[in-house]
């Protein structure tokens, strides 16, 4: 049997809910570890932070590679009291804190895609992975409420401006990193300079906790939406979106008090809960 990868504790922002912040060397996935612990009844509000992932991965199963401790590899636990049909709330509150947290920090201003990335221009500043369990009863006994784990990956040092060489202290040299269709971009690279990966995780927590306060009720839901709607550039887009057994293209025209992309095809608007979406320049 392995052991259990070692952390140290770190400090979370103050009259937050979040703690413990947990900070490995190398894990294999945060978000893995914290669907672990929340089985086991971990609180929500515990945080999973690591300078290097052996096995990271985005939507669709994407992996994604970075020089250790040169980006923000983060997942967060919650217990939302969401309808099932809600939970894309929770990565719309996470989405919305990093891009606000960016601006704090570094003056970096990132629009957000649906369903789950920061964009600067047409180059991915970040991507967030939720990932959902239900309500289980342990043998103990006791109900451990359903949780959703809400991972992000901020590209914070790495990749570096263009003709820069990656100057990350006391690392090895990384992997070739995974070619996506969409170009990335970082803190450093629009920036110029690259605040320390757990700062940044500090001004995320201290504005996820606000958003987290509105996802408790109707009101605050409806300004989390109204927040996302104006920063999401889907809207008004042609877009292609892949779904399980189906290919479509439409125009994005709004987001729904759910979190959920409205598409008009042309013959009825289709409600998008779920999906890959891709910007197209033209239809088709």
């Amino acid at each position: 049997m392995c052991a259990a990868p070692l952390f140290v504790e770190v400090a979370a922002p103050a009259r937050t809910r979040f703690g413990p912040i947990r900070r490995f060397t190398e894990i294999d996935s945060t978000n893995r570890y914290l669907l672990d612990e929340a089985r086991a009844g971990a609180p929500e509000g515990t945080v999973a932070v690591a300078d290097y992932q052996s096995a990271g991965r985005g939507r669709l199963g994407r992996r994604w590679e970075a020089p250790p401790g040169s980006n923000l590899l983060v997942s967060v636990l919650l217990r939302p009291s969401l309808a099932l049909d809600e939970l894309h709330l929770c990565t719309v509150a996470v989405a919305l804190a990093a891009a606000v947290a960016c601006e704090r920090g570094a003056g970096v201003a990132s629009d957000l895609k649906w369903p789950n990335d920061l964009m600067v221009g047409d180059r991915k500043l970040g991507g967030i992975l939720a990932e959902a369990i239900p309500a289980a009863a342990p043998e103990h006994g006791a109900v451990v409420p359903g949780a959703v784990v809400v991972g992000l990956g901020l590209n914070v040092g790495w990749p570096p401006p263009d003709g820069a060489a990656n100057t990350t202290p006391d690392v090895a040299p990384a992997a070739p990193p995974t070619v996506f269709a969409t170009p990335a971009t970082s803190i450093r690279r629009e920036a110029g300079v690259a605040p320390e990966p757990l700062a940044v995780l500090g001004l995320i927590l201290e504005e996820l906790e606000g958003r987290l306060v509105d996802l408790a009720d109707g009101e605050g839901r409806r300004r989390l939406t109204s927040e996302y709607r104006r920063r999401c550039v889907t809207v008004g887009k042609t877009v292609r979106v892949s779904i399980p057994d189906e290919v479509f293209t439409g125009t994005a025209t709004d987001i729904t008090a759910e979190g959920h992309l409205i598409v008009d095809v042309g013959t009825c608007l289709r409600t998008v809960a779920a999906g890959d979406v891709v910007h197209l320049r033209h239809p088709g």
